[in-house]
């Protein structure tokens, strides 16, 4: 399996990450979230998981099941980390904490390496005799959340032997001793990154009824107030005043989000007022691939950010990306060589960089090669393989 990278990443990265894994031969490891869809984490782990595998370590994958009142726990929570004041309700914490308590008791937990993913199964770490390595694995940008929350999770954070995060501006007090920086990537041989032909791309957006007679505007997001899917609408109301073009948002309602359609419903009523405007809620991988090979260019103006991982996914296909310089996306954009950077909320600049790219084809060809190279160096599944093998080794000696 990990031969099917030489092409993209060589022989040398390939031989690296062998070596890597050969002090780490037989380690039981673990990974716990919450969803098997809608969101980079489960993406990320389809791929990571099987390459730990193929490379020697007997690596594992299970779900938290959880229910409303628990994801209406853990979606306000995931809020306040991101540094809204909102705060759960005694009923929704004391849910939250039964069934991290339930799933610490009789998860087949039997493994020298346990790794929690995001806030969902975070507390499970206080339910059971803690004989293995725990690392909390944090996806959300953590530079400024509600303090109130924070002191709720500190205890079961500081637990743990050790902590990962995105990017080093989401390092703060309150972490394990141990962290390490780990930036997210993208597997380019999945369904969602794989090559595509022109015909196939065609066909697969005349399978949604997504017309190619103008350009494509396209944002892939979750319906989430933090990618602000209604300021999208607005950046397009004003690029439309000066040229004509067609807006795609392709998002999907993950299952551990209880707010996605509330947000959707908003977004479709504002939508039906404008012209040229496809919203797609379905999840097709390849439906993604296809939208952001054919986009003249992708945003994504997210007004918080864990990493954004659809940017890596738009560079590698060679589209230019106009986003906001929020959580790690200032990592993916090289403001001016591979896309555009701008502040959150800042519209009128958002539809002067999209204009720009629209209205000059060799700056949208230049950014593209620019930003599929940057993508090949830093932010490819191998990448990130190699981080979590040498991050394995130095924690387990």
């Amino acid at each position: 399996m990990i031969e099917r990278y030489l092409p993209y990443v060589g022989k040398k990265a390939i031989a690296e990450l062998v070596a890597l894994a050969r002090n780490l031969q037989g380690l039981r490891i673990l990974h716990v979230n919450s969803t098997y869809h809608g969101g980079g984490v489960a993406g990320m782990l389809r791929s990571l998981v099987p390459l730990m595998d193929d490379l020697g370590l007997e690596a594992h994958w299970v779900l938290l099941f959880g229910e409303p009142t628990f994801f209406s726990c853990t979606k306000k929570l995931h809020n306040a980390l991101q540094g809204e004041e909102i705060f759960p309700e005694e009923d929704e914490l004391s849910t939250y904490l039964q069934i991290n308590e339930f799933f610490a008791r009789y998860a087949p937990i039997d493994h020298d390496v346990v790794v929690i993913h995001d806030p969902q199964p975070l507390p499970s770490v206080s339910f059971r005799p803690k004989r293995e390595l725990w690392i909390w694995r944090c996806h959300i940008d953590i530079s400024s959340p509600s303090e109130k929350a924070w002191e709720l999770l500190m205890p079961y954070i500081l637990r743990y032997d050790a902590a990962v995060v995105s990017a080093e501006g989401f390092l703060r007090d309150g972490l394990p001793q141990r962290v390490s920086i780990i930036p997210p990537a993208i597997d380019p041989v999945s369904p969602i990154n794989r090559e595509m032909s022109p015909r196939e791309v065609e066909e697969k957006l005349a399978q949604y009824e997504i017309p190619l007679d103008k350009p494509l505007i396209v944002q892939v997001s979750r319906f989430d107030k933090w990618k602000d899917p209604l300021g999208v609408l607005e950046v397009f109301q004003k690029i439309r005043r000066d040229a004509d073009c067609r807006l795609v948002m392709l998002g999907n309602m993950a299952g551990d989000d209880p707010e996605g359609p509330e947000i959707f419903t908003r977004v479709r009523e504002a939508a039906a007022k404008l012209p040229d405007v496809h919203l797609v809620t379905e999840t097709d991988e390849l439906l993604v691939n296809a939208l952001q090979r054919a986009a003249a260019v992708v945003l994504q103006l997210s007004v918080r950010e864990g990493f954004g991982l659809t940017v890596s996914e738009a560079l590698w296909k060679g589209t230019p990306v106009v986003a906001s310089a929020v959580g790690g996306i200032p990592l993916q954009i090289r403001d001016g060589e591979n896309g555009f950077l701008v502040k959150p909320r800042d519209y009128a600049s958002a539809a002067e960089k999209v204009l720009a790219l629209l209205g000059d084809r060799n700056l949208r060809r230049e950014f593209g090669e620019h930003g599929r190279e940057w993508v090949r160096k830093n932010f490819l599944i191998t990448r990130l393989l190699r981080d979590w093998l040498s991050t394995l080794g130095e924690l387990l000696g």
